[in-house]
């Protein structure tokens, strides 16, 4: 049974960094989906981004200033976060399923964190 932490979550000022974790216990595939997601106040879960073995995917408004990585051997996958902007409030989430497609479907992702909550103040 995989189970996922995140952690890194905090208050922030407009423009500047943050890293974010995402911790797994139990035995995850190398080649398998990571992801972030991420929930602002009143709207949809939206997809931030996705890594597997080979490849990584971001929605586009995050691109070139959001980076996924992720460390096999110690299970863990990080979200770089440069340039904050105060949109990119919400409580973020990684998850991960059984596929390698990068898919930005939340519902074919099946094991999922508690949420790490990122605030940025204007």
């Amino acid at each position: 049974q995989v189970q996922l932490v995140e952690s890194g979550g905090a208050l922030v000022e407009a423009g500047g960094s943050l890293t974010l974790s995402c911790a797994a216990s139990g035995r995850i595939f190398s080649k398998f989906a990571m992801a972030w997601f991420r929930q602002a106040p009143g709207k949809e879960l939206a997809f931030v981004g996705a890594i597997n073995s080979e490849t990584t995917d971001y929605r586009d408004s995050v691109k070139g200033r959001f980076t996924i990585s992720r460390d096999n051997a110690k299970n863990i996958m990080t979200l770089q976060m440069n340039s904050l902007k105060p949109e990119d409030t919400a409580l973020y989430y990684c998850a991960t399923g059984t596929h390698y497609e990068l898919y930005r479907d939340s519902t074919l992702y099946d094991t999922w964190g508690q949420g790490t909550q990122v605030t940025v103040s204007s």
